[in-house]
Formats: structure tokens, sequence, C-alpha cells
């Protein structure tokens, strides 16, 4: 009969939860079968039986708290086991899959003792099992690196080193893209998100009109006719920022990510301004040269992703504030006016909006604005 502990999960916790137990009295497991999961508190661990055999008795109940070194099991090796080669294993140093929050990732073996308890055909290897994690996100291979912990222990800092030696296709995320992460994470949480769509027909537009132009002014005239669209939102103070200037947040695609310039006080800006602003911050951006502070402080976004691809989308709001602009490419369509069939242009509209901040109604009277200033004849 062998006695099978809660081994030491290399997390740095003594305590861990009893998620689930997988097996009963009675049933035969196999090694490396999985047996119970277990909560640190910040890891799930699903842990695998040391031995071969018939489990004889049980320990502790789904939701006890236990420690490290606590009995789970008492297992009796079974003839066939006994006989059979096995592999040694240690059972207070072997952790099996490993997951954080809900996502279940397979992970090598979690070893931590004498080189003899691993396999034969490989180096010993000992890391972290949040190590371990990452190095499968990054595609990092732990049989090439040489631990900074103790006794050569793999740790988070060791594999965040070598992503940046990996092979093309991957990487550690850094700087916009870094950013980016935070910023599209934050406002799932978050947002209470609802997108309204609608088209401008731009019959009235001249050839080589500046769309961008276009967007921006019709963007400020609808934040004019609806204010609320135009705001920031605290959900912890249930408090709401209604902005009586307009500083538009312009989404811009770049080699080194997504970054958001913000042109602020656009209701200030005459076009021939705009453009120059548009085009001295898109250089800006491509040569790495804009600062921090040009990208603060945004009431409400743009983005014109038609210029890609793309006709409708539901584009993602940035905390705190309410509202996002998406504008589709351009198409052709036919319509029947006076009872005549016409070819005509429309630009599809996306706008996602802040249910917790905004209503129904304000959407969609921003939208009908916002159709209007860009269904308005050229300037001459």
């Amino acid at each position: 009969m062998k006695s099978f502990m809660l081994p030491d999960l290399g997390e740095g916790l003594a305590e861990s939860e009893i998620v689930e137990w997988h097996v009963n009295v009675g049933d035969v497991v196999k090694v490396d079968q999985v047996v119970l999961t277990v909560e640190t508190a910040k890891a799930t661990v699903e842990v695998p039986a040391p031995y071969a055999g018939k489990i004889i008795s049980r320990y502790g109940n789904e939701g006890d708290v236990i420690n490290i070194g606590s009995l789970l099991l008492e297992i009796e090796e079974l003839d066939s086991a006994i006989s059979s080669p096995q592999k040694k294993h240690d059972a207070a140093t072997v952790v099996g899959n490993v997951s954080h929050q809900s996502h279940n990732v397979d992970v090598d073996d979690f070893w931590v003792g004498s080189s003899e308890q691993a396999n034969p055909t490989k180096k010993s290897l000992s890391a972290l099992p949040a190590a371990r994690l990452l190095a499968q996100r990054l595609g990092v291979d732990l049989q090439r690196l040489q631990g900074t912990g103790p006794d050569g222990l793999i740790v988070e800092s060791d594999v965040q080193n070598a992503a940046d030696q990996q092979l093309p296709g991957t990487e550690v995320l850094k700087g916009a893209r870094r950013t980016m992460v935070n910023t599209m994470t934050e406002s799932h949480l978050q947002v209470a998100a609802v997108t309204i769509t609608e088209e401008a027909l731009l019959t009235e537009w001249k050839p080589g009109e500046d769309i961008s132009i276009r967007l921006i002014q019709a963007i400020v005239s609808a934040c004019q006719q609806e204010p609320a669209m135009n705001a920031w939102f605290d959900a912890e103070t249930m408090t709401r920022c209604v902005h009586s200037t307009v500083n538009i947040g312009i989404a811009v695609d770049s080699a080194h990510g997504l970054y958001v310039p913000v042109l602020r006080r656009a209701d200030t800006f005459e076009p021939q301004a705009m453009r120059e602003w548009l085009d001295t911050t898109v250089q800006g951006i491509r040569e790495r040269k804009i600062g921090r502070e040009q990208l603060q402080h945004a009431t409400i976004t743009l983005s014109n992703f038609g210029a890609i691809a793309g006709i409708f989308a539901t584009p993602v709001v940035s905390p705190p504030q309410v509202t996002i602009v998406g504008a589709g490419r351009i198409i052709e369509k036919v319509m029947i006016k006076d009872e005549q069939l016409m070819n005509v242009k429309a630009m599809p509209l996306s706008i996602t909006f802040d249910h917790r901040a905004c209503t129904g109604g304000e959407a969609a009277r921003f939208a009908r604005a916002l159709v209007q200033d860009l269904q308005r004849p050229s300037a001459l």
C-alpha cells in the first residue's frame, strides 16, 4: 500500500482547495491518470496519480482547503502494475495539467527532483507551472532554456527573455500591440456594447471628396446635436461626463500595431487644418515619433476601416469613452428615386455605444445626424 500526499505545486502557496475528484474508492488508476483538480490562489491544477493500482482510501471532499503534504489517496499496487516495468515517479513532485482560470492547457510533466526521476532520454527539467504555461503560449522550448531560479529552476522571466529569440511567427507583444490587448480586454469586461448600423448615400459628393475630413466633420456635427454620445462614463462612481468639446480619436493601422491619436477640439478645425494634422500625425506614427500625450483624452473614436476592407463591423468602445464610429468600404448600389432606377454610392456606418451610459434613442439620433451631415453637398 502506498500513500499519495498533496505535492508542492510550485506556486509558492501552501494551501489548495479541492475542486473536483476524478476517481472513487475502488477505482483502478494508471500512472499519470488525473485523480483530482485543485485550485490555488494563482492557478487551477490537475494532479495525476504517481502510482498505478487500486484506490483503497480517499481523503478530503470537494471544497475542502488542504495543505501541502496532506494525505490524498492510499493506493494498493496491483500485481500487473508491479510486474510491468514502470517509470519511477516522485509522489511529492509531480504536477500534471495546468490551467489559469478556465483556460485548460496541457503541459509536460512537472519535475523537481533528481535527474533519475525524469525521462532518461531528456535532460532534467525544472520549471514553475506558470513558466510552463507561458512557454506553451509563446512557443518556447523549455528544453533549450537554462533557468535562473534556485537550482536552475526555470521561471517566467526566463521564458519571456527566450521568446525574443524565437523563430518568426512567435513573439511577445510589446508597445502598441500590448496596449491594444489591455484596452480590448478592459472593454470586453466592462462595456455593455450595442452596435447600430446605418448608411449614408453620397449622391451629392463631388469626385475626389476627402473621406476622412467628411467623417470628422460629420462626427463633430452629430456630437453637437446629440451630446450624450460624446461622453465618458465611470461605472464605479456611476457618473457620466458629457463633453462640450469634441476630441476625436482616429484609429491608425501601422506595422507596429494600432494607434489612436487624438484630434483635440476637432470642432475648431477647418478642413485644411484637419488634413495637415492627419498627414503629420500618420507620418509620425510610421516613424514611431508620436508622443504619449497625442494618444490621450479622446471623447469619441473614429475607425475608417473601410479604407482597407469591410462593410459593417462591431467596433470596440475604449473606456471611459462611450462611442466609436466605424466607416465601412463605400459601395455602389441601385435604388429607386422618382420611379427611376439610379446608381448611387453608399457609405456603411457602424456605431457601437455603451448601453450603460447611452440610450438606444440617443444612439439612433446620433446616427441620423451623422448620416445627414455626410449626405450634405460638397463644399464649394
